[in-house]
């Protein structure tokens, strides 16, 4: 397993392309510790975005791993290129002829995706951990590693998003055309999700329905952070609305996300193994 993931490293490393999405990609990650040097100064008012609690522990692990899945498109250009590659330089027929079997080849793609999962949640890791010993008003352990859950959310988001990456670039072969089908899949659900909510079920419904949906499936992970923050709760208790939303990280959403990543990564098998090299 080793070899076979130092095989795909060498390949991206010594791609010009790739090797600079995968800097920015992580430069881009970076750039959150940014928004905690924002001031705005309109004469009497003054307002520090670090100051509205974004960095407290353990709101930084829910509010930084929602922003930068954001990011996950450049590595998302990088996994499909990595396989449109294989086909317009003919390196995946080199590596059969050279003793790989298909069942390598997809093992290695898959053990690319987890690597880049794993050390895109390790990064936001401690880059969060910094920003809340910097920031953060609560310095107790127990706060500190409670909300945890979130970067679990977050490696099997990344993982079960490049997974699907992985199955477009086997399929399409093309990587315009692989992340334009993307694309036209987060419409197609959309559509789907308006289509039901009009015809038959009411929101709470529809969203249960949408939830077994891949791409739903890896947004709901992680829902968005912005309305726990304090000042949003003042202003919406002054409007007289109560705002009683889950944010908490579910095992079923989980093993949702897990299941298409499998599903992904057996049809980049099997589609690869009828396919005719």
């Amino acid at each position: 397993m080793k070899r076979l993931l130092q095989i795909e490293l060498i390949k991206l490393w010594n791609n010009r392309a790739s090797k600079v999405l995968i800097i920015s990609y992580f430069f881009l990650l970076t750039t959150i510790a940014l928004v905690a040097a924002i001031k705005f100064d309109f004469g009497p008012i003054q307002f520090h975005l670090a100051d509205q609690g974004i960095f407290n522990f353990p709101y930084i692990w829910h509010f930084n791993t929602f922003i930068t899945a954001f990011f996950k498109l450049f590595l998302a250009i990088v996994i499909v290129s990595m396989m449109a590659n294989e086909y317009s330089n003919k390196t995946i027929k080199q590596n059969l002829i050279d003793g790989l079997s298909k069942k390598e080849f997809i093992l290695s793609k898959f053990l690319t995706v987890v690597s880049l999962s794993l050390i895109s949640t390790v990064f936001v890791f401690l880059v969060s951990l910094i920003l809340g010993f910097i920031y953060s008003d609560f310095m107790e352990f127990s706060i500190i590693v409670s909300d945890l859950e979130f970067l679990v959310a977050f490696f099997v988001k990344l993982m079960g998003f490049f997974s699907f990456c992985l199955f477009l670039g086997i399929l399409v072969k093309r990587s315009a055309f692989a992340l334009g089908f993307l694309i036209l899949w987060q419409i197609l659900e959309g559509f789907v999700r308006g289509m039901i909510r009009w015809k038959l079920f009411d929101g709470e419904t529809t969203d249960t329905i949408m939830s077994f949906f891949p791409l739903n499936a890896m947004f709901n992970l992680i829902k968005e952070p912005f309305s726990r923050l304090k000042a949003v709760q003042a202003a919406s208790q002054q409007m007289g609305v109560k705002l009683k939303l889950n944010y908490g990280v579910h095992w079923y959403e989980i093993v949702i996300v897990l299941a298409w990543t499998a599903i992904f990564i057996y049809l980049s098998y099997a589609l690869l193994k009828k396919r005719d090299l």
